[in-house]
This record gives structure tokens, C-alpha cells and sequence, in this order.
């Protein structure tokens, strides 16, 4: 099967070697000033190791492939790809300008991109080591802000936001969710009748089934009870400007704009490297927490330096030149082709989800807000389902399809499988993280899998 043109075939070739090689005698034009200079390196030496690496590399699941559709990880695009390894002939630092004028410049026009999609001007942000640090920093400003008051996010909710809490010293809150892993609305006017929040964490696109919180209902709560509304769209966000979004996700990802602050992550959905997460702050005037007094590190600017509105210090600059120039390529529009790319991943996960639906030797739950679908083999019990399960994430393996295993409370499943005893808390389910366009091109291939395994 053709890969789809919106992504590419991932697999470096020669025509990209050849046309990093130009790229890189591009950059070197910027520099030919300098007396001659070159480093020392041990040729054989160098290739007899890249060659181990390479060797050492093939223990590894073949994310880059369609028959990989287990956790969440989706190639980088070949741009994002070529352009971070000719940012590393430089290896910038984005902490401050003197260490990557041109890449924290890039990363500012980046971030700006990202708050557009949101449909913000004004709005303070910077680029992050991924998800975990930018809602850090999320948390981190809401305990500034209201020191001593509770935050409040679902079960469901990513686990990093109670650790965070934890580590920031803030008193944290799970509340329960509905039938569709969704924050229950009912639980958390119950909690803020009795605690004062400080920050509601919503959650668009949960990392265990992909649920969007209800984010309308939240912001009339927000209303009522005055807290602030943290939005963890790390793994949802850039879906804001699909077109094939059921109408609830839909309205939910139209008031993304009235957050406090919102974290996406570009190595998620955005087709960037590891690790590049995102934080955007609705009031520029939170900056005034991050304020620092270190003289020796911003000497050659009186520019704004990314380092004074980040907790982090040193940052790959290359993280954010992958990132500027997979804009370049593919602008973040409804009805692009980066958006139809992102339609192309739900209509997969809604595919095999309607196969597995209509089929009587499986079990599933709600249909895939986003790209994820949970599912299971049919069994009486808790017990023998996830026993199922797990034998057949190790036979798809055998056959080179990859899934992912996810551990689901009985209650939130008991709704739907009505025959089913349940002698145990949780159930092991089988996930399928269909977020590469060219799944739906391959959701017959790992039909054919399924049902190999299954008869």
C-alpha cells in the first residue's frame, strides 16, 4: 500500500540524505566568515558504532508502520525530521538568544501559530520538553495564583496531574467520571459545593480511551463557582480544526479559546520528534512569576528571552526549528491537508470500531471520540476477558500487528457489557491508537489479523 501523501513514507532515504546534505551547505553559507575549522573524528570508528546503533535499534517496535497501532506514537514528519537534524549542526539552545537567536525566533512565530489555532492574539507561551512539564507549569501559575486551593481534574484525567500536585505541593482531587470516561458533572458540583477549587483540569482527548470533557457545562460551572479552567489538550488539541468531530467534541473544542491556559503537545498530533509540548496562558500577565534575576545568561538582547517566561532552562532549539518548519509546509487550517490527515485517523478508529461493533466475538464500549478505540475479546467475566486480552496482544505481536493493553475500572464498563460477571475491580482491555493517516488505508490488513486470531 501507497503511504499517503500527507505523511509520507517514513523510512529515510536517499533523497532525504541528499536533501539534508544541501540543506546543511546552505547553513554552512552563513558561516563562511570563520577561519577554516573541523573536527576531529575517528571515521571507522564512527560508522562501526552508528552501525551497533543500528543493530541495537531493531529491538524496538516498529512505530513508524501501520500495523503499529498500540500507544501513542506517530512518526515525525520527514520535514520536522530533516529540518530538527540540520538545526543539531548547531545544536541551539532556546533558554536564551545568545544560545539560539534564530530558533527562539522560530519558536516564537511557532507558538504564535499554535495560539492562532486556538484563536488567540494576546496570550503568554513557549515550547516545553513535552506535556508533563508544560502542565507543570500550568499548575505551578494556578498555585501562584490561588495559593491553597484545590485542583480538581477526572480519573480519567492524565496521572501526571496528580504527581505534579504532589511535587508543587498542591491539594489535589479526582473526581469520578460518567459512562463515557467523561468528567462527571454531577460529582464535581458535589466537590465544589464543599471545597474551593482553584483549578478545574479538563481534559480534551484522554490518554486511556481519547473521552473529551464536557467543556461547555464546565465553563458554566466556572460561572457559578469562580475557579480557574486548565484545559490538558496534549493529545486532542490540534484536533480543533477537524471537520468529522462528533457534534459534542465539536462544541467542546469551540470554546477552547475562553480557557485560563491550555497545554498541546506537537510530538503528539503535530508530527514533531520527542519531546515538544506546548503551554499557552490566556493573561500574558502570569509572566510576572517567572521573573529571575541572571544577568551572566541574557547579555546580548533586550528582546524578550524564552528563558524568562519558562520554568525550564536549556531547550532544544532544533525542537522548535521542526517544529516552525512543519507549519511552513503544512499550516495548521481547517480543510488542509494537515487537518484532513487528522479527519483520515478518526475515520480509521471509526472503522474498525463499527467492524468490532458488528461483530459478535468482541466487546466495546462508546464509539472513539478521537483516534482511540478500546475494545475486547467476549468471555463471561472480568477475569477471562482480560485474560483474552492479553493473549491476544502477544499473538498480534506474532503476526506483526501491535496493540496496547489498557487496565479499565469494571464500573465504567458494567453499562456495557450487561452479561458479563464481573469478579474483578478492573479489566484488561485491548487499545488501538489509530493516529497515522495511512491507518485507514490499512484497516483491512489488520482486520484480516484480528480475525486470524480470533477464529
Amino acid at each position: 500500500m501507497a503511504a499517503h501523501p500527507g505523511q509520507g513514507n517514513n523510512t529515510l532515504g536517499m533523497d532525504e540524505e541528499k536533501l539534508l546534505d544541501r540543506a546543511v551547505q546552505r547553513l554552512r553559507r552563513g558561516f563562511t566568515a570563520l577561519p577554516q575549522y573541523s573536527q576531529a573524528v575517528d571515521e571507522d570508528r564512527l560508522a562501526e558504532v552508528l552501525m551497533e546503533v543500528g543493530d541495537r535499534m531493531q529491538d524496538d517496535f516498529p512505530y513508524h508502520h501501520p500495523l503499529y497501532a498500540g500507544q501513542m506514537l506517530k512518526p515525525p514528519h520527514p520535514v520536522a525530521r530533516l529540518a530538527y537534524a540540520l538545526a543539531m549542526h548547531l545544536n541551539p539552545n532556546n533558554h536564551a538568544l545568545d544560545g539560539g537567536r534564530a530558533s527562539s525566533a522560530m519558536e516564537k512565530e511557532a507558538v504564535s501559530n499554535l495560539a492562532a489555532m486556538v484563536g488567540w492574539r494576546e496570550y503568554l507561551g513557549h515550547l516545553t520538553g513535552g506535556g508533563t512539564l508544560a502542565n507543570l507549569e500550568a499548575l505551578w501559575v494556578a498555585g501562584r495564583l490561588r495559593p491553597g486551593a484545590k485542583i480538581m481534574a477526572s480519573e480519567q484525567a492524565h496521572y501526571t496531574h496528580a504527581r505534579i500536585s504532589e511535587v508543587l505541593g498542591l491539594d489535589f482531587a479526582a473526581i469520578p467520571v460518567d459512562g463515557r470516561a467523561r468528567m462527571d458533572l454531577e460529582a464535581l458540583r458535589r466537590m465544589l459545593e464543599r471545597e474551593v477549587a482553584g483549578t478545574v483540569v479538563a481534559t480534551l482527548g484522554t490518554t486511556a480511551v481519547g473521552a473529551i470533557d464536557p467543556l461547555p457545562e464546565l465553563m458554566e460551572l466556572r460561572q457559578e463557582f469562580g475557579f480557574r479552567l486548565h484545559v490538558d489538550a496534549a493529545y486532542g488539541g490540534y484536533y480543533m480544526i477537524a471537520n468529522n468531530l462528533s457534534a459534542e467534541a465539536g462544541r467542546a473544542f469551540s470554546c477552547l479559546a475562553e480557557a485560563d491556559s491550555i497545554v498541546i503537545d506537537p510530538h503528539k498530533h503535530g508530527l514533531q520528534p520527542y519531546g515538544c509540548g506546548c503551554i499557552l496562558f490566556r493573561d500574558p500577565a502570569v509572566g510576572r512569576f517567572y521573573r529571575h534575576d541572571s544577568p551572566y545568561t541574557y547579555f546580548s538582547s533586550d528582546e524578550l528571552h524564552l528563558g524568562e517566561i519558562s520554568l525550564e532552562c536549556s531547550r532544544a532549539g532544533a525542537a522548535a526549528v521542526a517544529l516552525w518548519a512543519t507549519q511552513r509546509l503544512l499550516p495548521m487550517e481547517r480543510g488542509s491537508e494537515f487537518a484532513r490527515n487528522l479527519e483520515r485517523c478518526r475515520e480509521a478508529a471509526l472503522t474498525l470500531y463499527q467492524r468490532l461493533l458488528g461483530d459478535p466475538r468482541y466487546l466495546t464500549i462508546f464509539p472513539p471520540e478521537l483516534d482511540i478505540v478500546l475494545w475486547a475479546p467476549r468471555a463471561a467475566s472480568a477475569s477471562a476477558i482480560s485474560d483474552l486480552s492479553r493473549d491476544y496482544f502477544k499473538r498480534a505481536a506474532a503476526h506483526n500487528l501491535h496493540l496496547a493493553l489498557a487496565d479499565l475500572p469494571s464500573s465504567l464498563l458494567m453499562s456495557y457489557w450487561e452479561n458479563v460477571d464481573f469478579d474483578q475491580p478492573t479489566v484488561t482491555c485491548l487499545r488501538s491508537c489509530l493516529m497515522k493517516p495511512e491507518h485507514l488505508d490499512w484497516i483491512g490488513r489488520i482486520w484480516e489479523i484480528l480475525d486470524k486470531i480470533a477464529r
